[in-house]
């Protein structure tokens, strides 16, 4: 057995941001000091700052721009307290703790200040609560409840601005934007992209990309972080719930649906189930109950992807390169390297993500097997993510003219539709997915967690070059929210250096040490943090502390996929007999040329300027294909 060795970046990714939008954080000290909140002396960490003193010791204490590590502008003043020996009313958000510090969160003037804040928000604001998306989920609604804010209080007349829906992935309403900068934040700190700044003066300002240029033109990655922080509807993704259920109800398609393996442990919460619980079965069932003709799962194609991927591995390690191979299952890692390192588009996997192989899958193996014109098939993907309805969008995800996957609805679209339809997850009964393209291992449901593809391509690529079934099977080294981590071991007789990077910001720091001259053999890299269990698409709660930003809930989620890995009885990908029917059947053998054809796509040079030329020899690159070959046998 190989024996792996460890070096691991042990920072977390949340303390891999630069300096935040307005004032950062004071770094934790570990000395406690005494104050006094409302006349109770309580202890606190010197380091931290009134709100989080506030909060950790019971006192809730309203914000709207201010998130943990991300977001410390002290721009929304709702957090607003009194300080005995200060004139003026403080950001909680933004003022250090200090030994003897009184403060008091409840006075009349506070109270008045708050809810003028709050006031001032709601007359520039967009008053189509009752038919918002996130009514009900609105940081800004709840708020204003708290603090006794009412519309109507002061003469500002909101200007409804039209929607920016000019791009397949998220819709931009400036009517609902309070200017709180989290999106700013969230991009630059968190994901080291920056794609939105503060444009105009006063109460003309937006917070947009340069020039206000549509997302899609930006150097934006799709990754949809900024709908996770965002506190209102100003940012929203792109709903196809109405198409899809057009779809459904039209009797001459056939409409296939499949679901990621990060659904099955994030959209429970969207029906009050604890962070993490797995409803596998049960979201069959309501998918079934929805009208969808029928009901897979992604982690078949996880499956395959794996089996092509670790071939595609193993042939670039035979024949020298291009390497390292890197993964491409998260596509705004994808648009993330098009913009920033189009020098490495070579190096990209030439597989499809998961998503694109199932429908590209669909719309021919399956679509011949039952006896449906291609075109008569409309293929919904349950994603987790944003960006995947910027890949389904993409030109290159076509396979014989058709578009592989047709509509991605987000963790969120699928739980209104649910809701719509009057489901209640919890109430309905345990149901199996339909077959043959609903079988997976355990290795497919990894596949949302960061380093889960890893570990599943190393699984298979150790047990078919070791030539034996029975070997080692978890790779606990590629697990957890480390920001980066590094593996080697022993594979074919050589030493590889594996590297797994999640969250946009940590991708870049590895990338760059790759163009430095460090050598890899394999990287896989997530843009979200965590994985697709931190995807753009996930549930979004109205707490301020905004916990779905936070590594705890990444966590949980993952060890609900972690748990399903370790109950299921095949957990190599190609093992995974569904899957070499599929190669007997139609396919021939992994890295064929059929396989290549459907399975197998390539990338495109963007720039990093909206609206850049590119050079002739920029376009060289974007059209570069990597040479790949065949090795017989590795499903055997």
């Amino acid at each position: 057995m190989p024996v792996p060795t460890n070096r691991e970046t042990t920072t977390q990714p949340t303390q891999l941001h630069e300096r935040p939008v307005g004032n950062p954080p004071v770094a934790q000290t570990g000395e406690l000091i005494t104050m006094f909140i409302n006349d109770e002396p309580v202890q606190v960490d010197r380091g931290t700052n009134v709100l989080e003193a506030c909060r950790a010791n019971g006192y809730d204490i309203p914000s709207l721009c201010y998130v943990k590590n991300i977001n410390t502008a002290g721009s929304c003043r709702v957090c607003i307290v009194e300080i005995e020996g200060s004139r003026n009313l403080q950001a909680a958000c933004v003022y250090p703790v200090a030994e003897g510090l009184r403060i008091h969160t409840n006075t009349n003037r506070v109270r008045r200040a708050r809810r003028r804040v709050v006031e001032l928000l709601l007359s520039e604001h967009n008053r189509e609560c009752t038919a918002c998306v996130r009514s009900q989920n609105c940081e800004l609604q709840q708020i204003a409840h708290k603090v006794g804010a009412r519309y109507g209080k002061l003469a500002n007349q909101p200007v409804h601005e039209p929607k920016l829906v000019k791009n397949p992935f998220i819709v931009r309403d400036f009517s609902k934007c309070i200017k709180c900068r989290r999106c700013e934040a969230v991009c630059k700190n968190l994901q080291g992209i920056g794609v939105f700044s503060p444009l105009n003066r006063g109460n003309e300002t937006i917070i947009a990309p340069a020039f206000q240029r549509n997302m899609a033109d930006a150097a934006c990655i799709a990754c949809g972080q900024c709908v996770l922080a965002c506190p209102t509807a100003s940012l929203t993704e792109r709903s196809y719930i109405d198409e899809v259920w057009q779809v459904i109800e039209d009797s001459t398609k056939h409409v296939v649906v499949q679901t990621a393996p990060a659904i099955q442990a994030s959209i429970g919460e969207e029906f009050n189930l604890p962070v993490g619980t797995v409803v596998s079965q049960k979201l069959a069932a309501a998918l079934r109950r929805l009208g969808f003709d029928s009901i897979f799962s992604t982690d078949f194609a996880a499956d395959l992807t794996i089996v092509e991927e670790a071939n595609e591995f193993l042939h670039r390690l035979e024949k020298g390169g291009p390497l390292p191979l890197i993964s491409s299952c998260s596509p705004g890692w994808i648009k993330l390297c098009e913009h920033f390192y189009p020098e490495f588009i070579p190096n990209l996997s030439t597989c499809k993500s998961p998503m694109e192989m199932f429908g590209a899958l669909a719309k021919t193996y399956y679509a011949e097997k039952i006896g449906i014109a291609p075109k008569d098939m409309v293929v919904v993907g349950v994603m987790p993510c944003t960006a995947k309805k910027f890949e389904a969008a993409r030109p290159e995800m076509k396979t014989y003219g058709q578009r592989d996957v047709d509509y991605v609805l987000t963790t969120r679209e699928l739980a209104r539709m649910m809701r719509q339809a009057d489901l209640d997850l919890n109430k309905l009964p345990e149901e199996e997915f339909d077959q043959p393209l609903g079988f997976s291992t355990g290795a497919a449901n990894i596949f949302a967690a960061s380093g889960g593809v890893m570990e599943a391509a190393i699984r298979t690529a150790v047990a078919l070059t070791e030539g034996k079934a029975m070997g080692r099977l978890e790779f606990k080294e590629f697990r957890g929210l480390r920001g980066i981590k590094e593996v080697t071991l022993a594979l074919q007789g050589q030493e590889i250096r594996l590297g797994v990077a999640h969250g946009a910001n940590n991708a870049r720091k590895l990338m760059e040490r790759v163009k430095q001259g460090e050598q890899f053999h394999f990287i896989e890299i997530m843009a979200c943090a965590g994985g697709c269990v931190g995807g753009g698409g996930q549930p979004i709660t109205s707490n301020p502390e905004k916990p779905e930003l936070t590594p705890e809930y990444r966590s949980e989620r993952a060890k609900g996929l972690y748990a399903l890995d370790l109950n299921k009885e095949l957990r190599r990908s190609h093992e995974n007999q569904a899957v070499v029917k599929v190669y007997q059947e139609y396919l021939g053998e992994p890295m064929s040329k059929k396989a290549k054809e459907i399975l197998h796509t390539h990338y495109t040079v963007r720039s990093k300027l909206p609206g850049f030329d590119f050079s002739e020899r920029e376009k060289e690159v974007e059209n570069q294909e990597i040479p790949v070959g065949n090795l017989p046998g590795l499903l055997h």
